[in-house]
């Protein structure tokens, strides 16, 4: 929906502004490697909201209802896909068995990342929309397929991490290390760099939000083509998507119809796609429709997933691993983060100084995760 908003370049500037500086004084706060525990997490998770919150009240005050309206909109469909997203997190730090206290770090340049690529996509999907209206069937068909695979919940199982094309590419430039060496990305033995484990984790993130994009940048656009709207509302999505997962870590599996939720969204924004497609293209008596209406659903769906989710919980045994692949965070005699221990009562235990008992290459991959939201985007799409 072109809403034909006039913003001036100050305005471009104060939101970059706001972005590098909350992107600082998050780094700053968590400058030392230490597990994010569940008050922390929903600390930052209000911050976070209440920045986006503040926002869009400031976009309905000076661009009016349908833009407000159009911001809202896009931020929390972009804040329900993101969901998604939270389970291959889960899957990549299982997988390369990453220390609980360095997921912070890992997941802060990954988001880096994703605002700087989302950037992009964004900027070419709007300048796509405004020369060939009609690419907009297109991204229909897009959501109503990625609707359906995430329907079909085929049992697939979770994917090789080291296979990741980010990880694959990653290798192709660097060596990579089968230890981690703390916080560090890179280390030198005997005059050569070699990538640590964090490393080729950051890799498959960023990897994962680009076929994330997929669905994403198409949804938005769905919502308004005004790039100013598009943008600052999945970066505020996407900057409170660390403390997001810390406060969901270990509850994501409880949530067991998301899937359907999203699935359902999707579907709703394909349609609303092709209705606004052919207004444009076809005839102007096929109508829009509306914002406001694509908000009640989004808020209405999610609302819907999370109350039958928690007063009809997933059967025994469905999706048995948990956000963390498994493991459970154990609490050192001082009350402080140990490291984590095995769910399956072997008593295997990672030490919280960062070493990785196998590296990426050789650490077999968590259970799968069948019939659950755990199938994610990305899963599907491979």
């Amino acid at each position: 929906m072109d809403l034909g908003l006039v913003v001036p370049l100050w305005a471009w500037v104060a939101l970059g502004a706001v972005i590098v500086v909350m992107l600082a004084i998050d780094l700053l706060a968590h400058r030392g490697a230490h597990v994010i525990g569940f008050r922390e997490a929903a600390i930052w998770s209000s911050v976070w909201v209440a920045i986006a919150l503040v926002f869009g009240g400031i976009v309905f005050w000076v661009y009016g209802a349908e833009a407000g309206t159009a911001y809202t909109t896009a931020w929390l469909l972009e804040k329900s896909l993101s969901v998604d997203n939270l389970f291959v997190f889960a899957l990549i730090f299982a997988y390369f068995k990453v220390p609980r206290e360095y997921q912070h770090r890992v997941l802060f340049f990954g988001v880096f990342g994703a605002l700087v690529f989302r950037g992009i996509f964004l900027g070419v999907g709007v300048a796509v929309v405004e020369r060939f209206t009609a690419i907009l069937f297109v991204f229909g068909a897009i959501l109503l397929w990625s609707a359906w695979k995430m329907l079909k919940d085929d049992d697939e199982a979770d994917a090789d991490q080291s296979k990741n094309i980010g990880v694959r590419l990653l290798k192709k430039v660097v060596p990579l290390k089968d230890e981690f060496h703390g916080t560090k990305f890179f280390v030198k033995e005997a005059g050569k760099r070699y990538g640590t484990p964090l490393l080729a984790v950051v890799a498959a993130i960023e990897a994962a939000d680009l076929i994330f994009a997929v669905d994403s940048v198409p949804a938005v656009l769905a919502v308004s083509n005004e790039p100013f709207i598009v943008y600052s509302s999945n970066a505020f999505a996407i900057l409170g998507l660390r403390s997001l997962y810390f406060l969901l870590s270990g509850l994501l599996e409880r949530f067991h119809l998301l899937s359907k939720a999203l699935a359902f969204i999707l579907a709703f924004i394909g349609v609303k796609l092709f209705f606004q497609a052919g207004h444009e293209v076809i005839s102007p008596s096929i109508p829009h429709v509306p914002t406001w209406l694509s908000l009640a659903v989004i808020v209405v769906s999610l609302t819907l997933a999370i109350v039958l989710s928690l007063r009809k919980p997933a059967p025994a045994g469905h999706g048995a691993d948990g956000a963390d692949g498994g493991h459970e965070v154990t609490d050192g005699p001082d009350g402080r983060t140990g490291g984590t221990e095995s769910a399956d009562g072997t008593g295997e235990h990672t030490a919280a100084t960062g070493q990785s008992p196998t590296g990426p290459t050789t650490g077999a991959p968590p259970a799968a995760r069948t019939g659950e939201p755990g199938a994610t985007r990305a899963e599907r799409r491979s």
